[in-house]
């Protein structure tokens, strides 16, 4: 059985949470509760290069908070 998040013919969408964490989805699958869609329906690439460009410090939104 082949992963749908591994999929690089397949549309995806980016999604954050209140922490700042973010994760792509596939495009058409249900979010979870407590994200939100900041792009969508891109090829994974695309989605790919901008998780890397915006999520600059992975350490979550409260722990950045308390350390600065």
């Amino acid at each position: 059985m082949s992963n749908p998040f591994e999929k690089s013919d397949r549309s995806y969408d980016v999604l954050v949470n209140e922490e700042g964490q973010y994760s792509l989805w596939p495009t058409g699958t249900a979010v979870p509760a407590g994200w939100e869609t900041v792009l969508a329906d891109r090829p994974r690439e695309e989605c790919l290069a901008y998780v890397e460009a915006n999520w600059t410090d992975m350490r979550p939104r409260r722990l950045r908070s308390a350390t600065a």
